[in-house]
């Protein structure tokens, strides 16, 4: 049965955000707000945990998973990023969107889409994955969380009690607010840049 936390974003209680951070390293499996609805974590690298997403979620390997990244900085550890993409993402985070970019070799392979060697980064405006990722020293390895059938994320922690999906997940975490629509997506692999997904980031920048 998944645990449920009350978090209060903006006054967080550091003992609750420890009992987190402490279940994701012991390699638990996290639902959690950010400004694009719910979503999955885990910690990066380990394999059970991202296979119990992928279950719940019903994905294939070629899905691009996401790190949730504290800053700009930790962004070029995972990615790799030419000085064009770097000036684009400072100028568009933290916010609605995720950019697909070459991984770096800091990303465990179990992690990355497998054809393509790519992973997402994105710099939420949700203080909680941000928290979240700097008590847990490294980007939190994250996917929309989307119930099978559905279209849309999961924007209500009391919306997961009665999905039968919920009792894979160890802890859930309810907050003050949580966006309804998932990011605009940016395939920054590419030239020229592709949109792959419109969502609440502004793609005027692209055109």
């Amino acid at each position: 049965m998944s645990q449920y936390i009350e978090l209060n974003a903006y006054a967080p209680n550091k003992s609750d955000i420890k009992r987190v951070v402490d279940a994701l390293k012991d390699g638990d499996v996290i639902a959690y707000p950010t400004d694009s609805g719910y979503a999955l974590g885990c910690k990066m690298g380990l394999k059970k945990p991202l296979q119990q997403i992928k279950k719940i979620r019903e994905l294939s390997d070629k899905h691009n998973f996401t790190l949730i990244c504290r800053d700009l900085s930790e962004i070029s550890t995972y990615a790799k990023v030419d000085n064009t993409a770097y000036r684009l993402i400072k100028r568009l985070t933290p916010g609605g969107y995720t950019f697909i970019l070459p991984a770096t070799s800091k990303v465990p392979s179990l992690t990355l889409n497998k054809s393509k060697k790519t992973i997402g980064i994105r710099i939420p405006s949700h203080p909680v994955p941000l928290l979240l990722s700097e008590a847990l020293g490294e980007p939190i390895l994250s996917t929309t969380l989307i119930l099978p059938e559905e279209v849309s994320p999961v924007v209500y922690a009391e919306d997961l009690s009665q999905a039968e999906q919920s009792s894979k997940i160890d802890i859930i975490l309810e907050s003050d607010y949580c966006g309804y629509e998932q990011t605009t997506v940016v395939d920054m692999t590419t030239l020229p840049i592709e949109i792959l997904r419109l969502g609440s980031g502004d793609a005027t920048p692209f055109e």
